[in-house]
This record gives C-alpha cells, sequence and structure tokens, in this order.
C-alpha cells in the first residue's frame, strides 16, 4: 500500500476487504519497510545489513535492520487495534526463501547468498523459525483471525531460469534444481500451520514447481499468463488449489481513481474466461478463486490503491453471476 501510516493503510484494507483483510506493507517508508527488510526483521540468528545495493548479511544487525523490526512492531500493534474482535481470513505476507537469496548478498563478497547452497540453507532454516513465530504471534494479537500466509517470489522464474546475476553482472548464478527449489518452498510453506500460498507475478509463473511443494493456492497475474499455461492452471485448480487472480491490470489500477473508469465487470469478465477455459465446473469457482490487483499498489496514490481494492471487491461479486448457467 502506499503511503506511511499504518493505521490509515490498515483502516483502508479492513474497511474495503472486509472479508479477506490483511497486514499492509509501507515501503514507501524506506529501508527496513520493504519486502526484503521486512522479512529480514524475523530471520533468527542471522544478522542482516544495508548497502548501497541493498542488503547484506552481515556479523550482526545494522541499523535499518533494527528500524525494520521497529517497523514490523508497530504495524502488528496497529493490526492488533484495527482488527479487534475481527473473526475471520486474514492474510500476511513474508519475503519467500528463493527471492530472499536472490536478493540479500553474502558477508563476506557482494554475490547473492543464491550462489552458496550452504548459505541458501542457513537463510530458509531462519526464515522457517521466524515465520512461525510471526504467525503465532499475529494468531496471539487476532485470536479470531484464520490466518493465510503468503510468500512473495517474484525471482522465482529467474532462480530457475539461471538468470540471476553475480556481483560483476558478466555472470550469472546457475540454475537451482527444479526440485530444490520445491523442496526449499514446501519447508518454509509448512512453517506457519496455515493455509499458505506463493504469490509470483514474474514471468513464466513456475507453476509445477509451486504446486510440487504444496503450496494451497497460487497468485499469480494474469496478464502474464501465456496460452501454454492454461492446462497448468486446470491441473492446479482440479487437485483443489485456489487461484488468487490478478486481473486489476497495474495500469488500469492507476486510472481507477482520476482517469476514465474501468468497470468491474471487466475485470471479473476476465476471471470468468479464464475459469471456463479450465473446463472445470462452473460452481467451483467462487470456492477456488480470489481476484486480486496484478501486483502490489504501493506505487499509486492513495486513492486509487483504495479504488483498486474496491473494484476488485466488486468485481468477485459479480463473477458468480456471470458464470452461472441463466
Amino acid at each position: 500500500m502506499p503511503g506511511t501510516d499504518p493505521l490509515e493503510a490498515c483502516r483502508v484494507v479492513f474497511g474495503e476487504l472486509p472479508d479477506l483483510p490483511c497486514l499492509p506493507e509501507l515501503p514507501d517508508r524506506g529501508p527496513g519497510a520493504d519486502i526484503v527488510g521486512r522479512t529480514a526483521a524475523l530471520l533468527v540468528d542471522l544478522p542482516v545489513q544495508t548497502t548501497p545495493r541493498g542488503w547484506k548479511l552481515s556479523g550482526r544487525p545494522g541499523r535499518d535492520a533494527s528500524r525494520a523490526a521497529g517497523y514490523l512492531s508497530r504495524d502488528l500493534d496497529t493490526l492488533e487495534e484495527v482488527a479487534s474482535g475481527y473473526i475471520g481470513p486474514l492474510k500476511i505476507a513474508v519475503c519467500g526463501p528463493w527471492t530472499l537469496a536472490a536478493t540479500v548478498e553474502l558477508s563476506n563478497s557482494v554475490n547473492p547468498a543464491l550462489a552458496d547452497p550452504g548459505a541458501v540453507a542457513d537463510l530458509t532454516a531462519s526464515l522457517v523459525e521466524g515465520l512461525a513465530g510471526h504467525a503465532a504471534d499475529v494468531r496471539r494479537r487476532v485470536p479470531g483471525a484464520s490466518l493465510i500466509v503468503q510468500l512473495d517470489e517474484p525471482a522465482l522464474p529467474t532462480v530457475l531460469a539461471g538468470r540471476v546475476p553475480t556481483a560483476s553482472g558478466l555472470n550469472v548464478v546457475p540454475a537451482v534444481d527444479r526440485a530444490v527449489v520445491s523442496q526449499r518452498l514446501a519447508t518454509v510453506l509448512s512453517a506457519p500451520s496455515a493455509f499458505a500460498l506463493v504469490h509470483c507475478c514474474g514471468r513464466p509463473a513456475p507453476f509445477p514447481e509451486i504446486r510440487q511443494a504444496g503450496a494451497a493456492a497460487v497468485s499469480f497475474d494474469l496478464g502474464h499468463l501465456p496460452n501454454s499455461a492454461i492446462d497448468q492452471v486446470a491441473e492446479l485448480a482440479e487437485d483443489g488449489i485456489g487461484l488468487f487472480v490478478g486481473a486489476l491490470p497495474a495500469s488500469s489500477a492507476g486510472r481507477l481513481a482520476s482517469g476514465p473508469p474501468l468497470a468491474p465487470r471487466q475485470t471479473a469478465e476476465s476471471v470468468v474466461t479464464l475459469w471456463r477455459r479450465t473446463g472445470l465446473a462452473a460452481g467451483l469457482l467462487t470456492r477456488q478463486v480470489v481476484i486480486t490487483p496484478a501486483c502490489g499498489l504501493a506505487g499509486f496514490s492513495p486513492a486509487a490503491a483504495r479504488a483498486a481494492l474496491a473494484h476488485c471487491r466488486d468485481a468477485a461479486r459479480i463473477a458468480p453471476e456471470m458464470i452461472e448457467p441463466s
């Protein structure tokens, strides 16, 4: 979400998405509030610090790591206040292990941790412990919540394709074995003992690896979905895996508050068309599909972000009426 005020962001989310709110992320606050810094605050016995290039493993936490922990603590205090008495699903998100490994540098080098299998193992283990504690903390603060945990993995396609650059930019880290990718994901997905999904807005979204990892749902950008992946989406849905469909493109989300309005029916139609192409029963759509913006809303105005959430909510209410046979 845009802005720097966690109370305002939390109120907007709970107001516009009363059936599926989330803990907002506010990267506009700077280092420590970004996706990697926020997750770094959860790591156990694995200090990090910032560099001019981003985040780096280190012998002791830097000031930005301490600031990240403070941001998260304040965000959770705000969530506890706004969600008082709330009963229902509640989503939290952390950076997944592969995007973390592709982004955080090694302590003794400027290469990404991904280049060192031992460092990847340490990052994964630390994230598992930290995420389990984070989930327990959220449950304590919002005891009526049915927790949904999202692993954000935008870098996953580049990890699998062997396209993550080394520090020099002249070489790349070799592609990681697909079975290893799924195993590490599975380990982290099981940590919070919750309904857990993988979000990947990169292309192509690695549906088979996410499925093999045992994710309860997958979140993807509908605009990046090639025709060749429809069968993979159908297989996910047929297995009962949830689909968080990023059906509102960023280009459209930015215009919602000021430009020509985009009808929620148009967004609903795109999701209904996808579902029909899977060949599955129409009635299953309402049980397995969530309509979302294609990616985060931090780059938009507060008014546009609020309008995007309301738009997706309205599209979700329309979609069942459009798919049911007359």
